[in-house]
């Protein structure tokens, strides 16, 4: 086992010990590198060739005795297999123990998109940044986002899709549905899930859809019936699955669901 080979095992036991290596590999998708990565290369007791080089935009990197060698798309122990594979091949040293080290993450880069206070495109400084450091990273969700992010990309080759409640990660301690972030992926944040409220109420218009609202709660948000008005003749216009609007007669302690729009009648009394 070379040196490289045994420090990894060393410390995939050390996390063994302490309950995370399964969690890490079943979670944590392998960083492959990516067209302007800066990268460190160095051969074990062979210091001449040592070199910091950037990688092209075809994925290519130009290396002392081996030339052009194409890495862009490998995860780093592939790439560091290649290179030795190239130098053995060549006669040039015998058994090479070659180290990748990523300097600078260029090439790899997460778009965050909609209700975030700074969207664009970054990128991943760490193979095993989560959704929420990503979102961090754009500032955060603005006042008119929604607590739930969507995770879009693609995994072992096939398109990827994940909603993920970020305010439930730290509300209910369910960190295991931060998922991991990959090169490519995409993350959208929606507007915040909104209610109307109008009629003979003190303050008309929209409001935000708290978690576990209730209509009572609804209308308290809205300042409570005018003089005029009674919650007793409330009235709820809701769309249906098939997109049909349908008006229902509430009862106070349901729930209420985005897009909903509530109108209190005046009092027949």
């Amino acid at each position: 086992m070379s040196p490289k080979q045994l420090i990894r095992t060393l410390i995939c036991m050390v996390a063994v010990a302490l309950g995370f290596c399964a969690h890490a590999q079943s979670t944590q998708p392998e960083y492959q590198i990516g067209s302007g990565d800066n990268i460190r290369i160095l051969v074990f007791q062979n210091p001449d060739l040592t070199v910091e080089t950037r990688v092209t935009e075809n994925g290519t990197i130009t290396y002392p005795l081996i030339g052009s060698v194409k890495i862009g798309g490998m995860t780093i122990p592939n790439a560091e297999q290649t290179i030795a594979k190239a130098l053995s091949d060549g006669g040039f040293i015998q058994k090479p123990q070659v180290n990748i080290i990523l300097l600078q993450n260029r090439g790899n880069q997460v778009s965050v998109l909609g209700a975030v206070n700074r969207a664009g495109r970054f990128p991943l400084e760490t193979f095993n940044t989560r959704v929420s450091e990503m979102i961090a990273i754009a500032g955060g969700i603005s006042p008119a986002g929604a607590d739930v992010a969507i995770l879009m990309g693609r995994r072992d080759g096939k398109p990827f899709r994940k909603e993920i409640d970020i305010a439930s990660l730290f509300l209910y301690n369910q960190p295991q549905n931060d998922l991991i972030v990959a090169g490519g992926d995409e993350i959208y944040v929606h507007r915040m899930p909104i209610f109307y409220m109008y009629g003979e109420v003190q303050k008309p218009g929209t409001s935000r859809v708290e978690r576990g609202m209730t209509v009572r709660q609804a209308l308290a948000q809205s300042g409570g019936p005018t003089v005029r008005g009674t919650e007793r003749r409330l009235r709820l216009f809701r769309r249906d699955a098939s997109g049909k609007v349908t008006t229902l007669t509430p009862a106070l302690d349901d729930l209420v669901q985005p897009d909903d729009v509530y109108y209190v009648s005046e009092s027949v009394f």
